[in-house]
């Protein structure tokens, strides 16, 4: 096995930048104007410039305005994460009209960008022609309520419109049930009543209630309603549970062929679908959209020595991903943990890949102290080198020693990781000479897939073998060593 690459005294700066400074803004980014200042981020625009798609669009799609918050890091962090943003709502089937972000020491507590800057977005909101305000963080339900009376059009934030996208791609019945658990676990807190339809009371005495017509089982409609959240989140907990039992199952016989174990891990949209199919040759979904793979899957390989080993393709990540959704896909991202190899894949094309890395390993320890298991080694693929800023590259080579540079789509770079996977891979401990018998194909199949093969040849009473294979098997063919 290869050790990690992260180490203490990691090249990777707390700014996302390789230059190597404190992350923390410069003098000008910090002035009282800018502080104070809504910015209106470049580029955002997702219209159409073919006239002829516009109505369609405007008739299937919500149009949206984005608004963060800029608390910390860099002008290019800030744009970044915008820029993420807007992806996301694109991916979700919105039109992105603007972008806009405020400089703030923190969020505001009652609107998340403070009253003033709420009415400068109304008039935003007005000019544009929106319908949505999507906010760039995760807004409590006052913060969603406040804003919504000011902007007076429907405001969601980052978490909700993550768990959309990930409902609108969620294919497999266990995919579907952890969407649908991790946005009720959402919803439940955030769940409210337009007017006086939902929180008209009922039951009790009259001058305590509304009077006739108002008494009965004494519950709100916002207290059914979460009552009847719960009860449907209890099911889906047991319903998921149930299915964990089935991935164990799946999941414990792989780990007792002895079969290597690779875990493809990485942001969203790096490429990790696409390096699957490079190394294996499969026709896994492969879509430049984000969380466009939610299912993980498994596949065989082959190394170039025949050694086979197991490649999962497992769910993106992304900065600031919801809780709920690690809680949710625990069951999923326990492949993570079971793993014998990390195959962390990097968008080599993004701004900021540094900051990628460090949102993917935030994600894993995560799951690794909640298992408390184990971190696997790992071996960190910058991919997309065909689209990637040379600059960018060099730098990367340089902070990232030992890893490995292709491009999934072209194959540039795919044998050179063949061949570090062949190093990285546990090699088959115990050598043996047997003489199998050909009516125990069973074995040689595992010794072909579980072992390495260094010699062989066809005898009338059978095959005569010299390999290399795991403690397990050698203890399977122990019998047939004799009469090698």
């Amino acid at each position: 096995m290869t050790k990690s690459h992260r180490t203490e005294e990691s090249p990777i700066s707390d700014s996302g930048e390789f230059a190597h400074d404190d992350g923390r803004p410069s003098v000008g980014e910090m002035q009282l104007e800018d502080r104070s200042a809504l910015r209106r981020v470049a580029g955002l625009s997702t219209e159409l410039t073919d006239v002829t798609e516009v109505e369609y669009r405007q008739l299937r799609l919500e149009r949206v305005v984005l608004v963060g918050v800029w608390t910390q890091g860099t002008a290019a962090q800030a744009e970044s994460s915008m820029a993420e943003l807007a992806a996301l709502a694109e991916t979700a089937g919105s039109e992105v009209l603007e972008g806009l972000v405020q400089r703030r020491d923190k969020p505001d507590a009652a609107t998340y960008i403070g009253s003033g800057k709420a009415q400068e977005l109304r008039e935003v909101v007005l000019s544009t022609g929106a319908d949505t305000v999507i906010c760039d963080g995760e807004l409590t339900p006052a913060q969603l309520t406040a804003l919504e009376k000011v902007v007076k059009v429907k405001v969601i934030d980052r978490t909700a419109l993550i768990l959309d996208i990930f409902a609108q791609h969620a294919t497999s019945r266990e995919g579907k049930a952890q969407v649908a658990l991790a946005q009720m676990e959402y919803m439940l807190p955030r769940l409210r009543g337009w007017g006086e339809s939902m929180s008209r009371q009922a039951g009790g005495r009259a001058g305590s209630n509304g009077g006739v017509g108002l008494r009965g089982p004494g519950e709100t409609k916002i207290e059914t309603d979460r009552r009847r959240i719960r009860e449907r989140m209890a099911k889906l907990r047991r319903e998921i549970k149930g299915m964990k039992a089935a991935r164990d199952t799946k999941r414990t016989r792989r780990l007792r062929s002895e079969v290597p174990s690779i875990a493809i891990v990485g942001y969203t949209n790096a490429g990790k679908s696409s390096l699957l199919n490079a190394l294996t040759g499969s026709g896994v979904l492969v879509q430049n959209a984000l969380f466009a793979t939610l299912d993980p899957t498994t596949r065989r390989a082959a190394l170039d020595d025949g050694r086979e080993y197991i490649l999962t393709d497992t769910v993106g990540f992304v900065r600031h991903l919801p809780t709920q959704l690690i809680e949710a896909f625990r069951s999923t991202l326990e492949e993570v943990t079971d793993a014998d190899l990390l195959l962390h894949v990097v968008d080599g094309s993004d701004p900021l890949p540094l900051d990628q890395i460090r949102a993917v390993h935030a994600v894993i320890t995560e799951v690794i102290r909640e298992n408390d298991a184990p971190a696997p080694p790992e071996l960190i693929v910058v991919n997309k080198i065909d689209a990637a800023d040379p600059v960018t590259l060099t730098q990367l080579r340089g902070l990232l020693p030992g890893s490995a540079f292709v491009s999934a789509r072209t194959g540039e770079g795919i044998a050179e990781l063949r061949t570090q996977l062949d190093e990285v891979l546990l090699r088959p401990e115990i050598e043996v000479n047997v003489r199998l018998p050909y009516s125990r194909g069973d074995l040689m199949a595992r010794i072909h897939s579980d072992g390495q093969i260094l010699e062989s040849s066809h005898e009338e009473d059978g095959t005569l073998i010299h390999a290399r294979v795991p403690q397990a098997l050698a203890s399977a063919l122990l019998q047939y060593a004799g009469s090698a």
